[in-house]
């Protein structure tokens, strides 16, 4: 990191890694999503950049331009785009969210939902990039395991065959629209983001926030629910969940707008304020 404490606020509570060596301080300069002006500071001050990295999409959609300009930015100073589609890849379009806003990386990197489960991930990219591993050797115990590219085929056709991106759009849209009915019919602050198919929301109580969903966790638990800001669908998640879900949503909700008004959010815990997890740049 260029800051030493660039990792601040960033891991779970009770972590205490041993970290990197200090010798690498400086070889890894963040900055977030949709703050374009961030990225050009670094790039003004560095110019040695050899790869950008950045989730094509997350919590936020991209501003207008934002992606088109850091891959100007990247060919400009001709830096490897790296898009990191490892969460999105397959849930707003089959192979990759790029494909969507028409924005296309040197490297993109695809996990998770690939195959279902099983142990797979693909790195894919343009000739010239992907050409560079002819250069190197890395060997493997494992490399002809087949079980994870067999199962990564079986799930993208199955994936096409249910048209799974339209179906967690509409799930996800459900779900967004029955969290902002909920909170204005109990006057509760809220903050729904994100793409239908990665919808979240956010508690708008400032310092407040944290304790708050805290006891929607606590209370969600209590419905049988083991529930934040973030739902990540997929297509075992049927309407009739996000029906028995929302309804739980409304009870906790009636509940916390109650609790605010009573100051009492703090003497409702049964714990401590959970940490706020893991922080993202997008």
């Amino acid at each position: 990191m260029e800051d030493a404490k660039g990792l601040n606020e960033h891991l779970l509570s009770g972590l205490e890694p041993a970290g990197v060596p200090s010798e690498l301080r400086g070889t890894v300069l963040p900055f977030a999503y949709n703050r374009i002006e961030e990225l050009e500071a670094l790039l003004s001050r560095h110019k040695d950049i050899g790869t950008i990295v950045v989730e094509t999409v997350r919590h936020h959609e991209p501003e207008r331009g934002f992606l088109e300009k850091v891959r100007a930015l990247a060919t400009k100073a001709g830096a490897v785009l790296i898009f990191d589609e490892i969460t999105v890849g397959w849930r707003i379009t089959l192979g990759g969210a790029h494909l969507h806003y028409g924005v296309y990386p040197d490297i993109a990197v695809l996990g998770k939902a690939i195959a279902n489960g099983y142990a797979m991930a693909a790195i894919i990219g343009r000739e010239g990039v992907m050409d560079s591993v002819q250069k190197t050797f890395i060997s493997s115990t494992f490399w002809t395991e087949r079980i994870g590219p067999v199962a990564a085929i079986a799930t993208i056709k199955e994936m096409k065959r249910v048209n799974l991106p339209a179906y967690l759009k509409r799930v996800g849209t459900l779900i967004g629209e029955g969290w902002r009915q909920a909170a204005e019919r109990h006057w509760l602050k809220i903050r729904v983001h994100g793409p239908e198919a990665l919808v979240g929301f956010a508690f708008d109580y400032g310092e407040k926030s944290q304790a708050i969903r805290t006891l929607f966790t606590q209370e969600m638990l209590r419905r049988g629910f083991l529930a934040s800001g973030s739902v990540y669908m997929s297509h075992a998640h049927t309407e009739k969940n996000i029906k028995k879900y929302l309804s739980a949503v409304n009870e906790v909700f009636a509940l916390l707008a109650e609790a605010i008004e009573k100051d009492t959010v703090a003497s409702l815990l049964q714990g401590p304020v959970a940490h706020s997890g893991f922080q993202r740049l997008t």
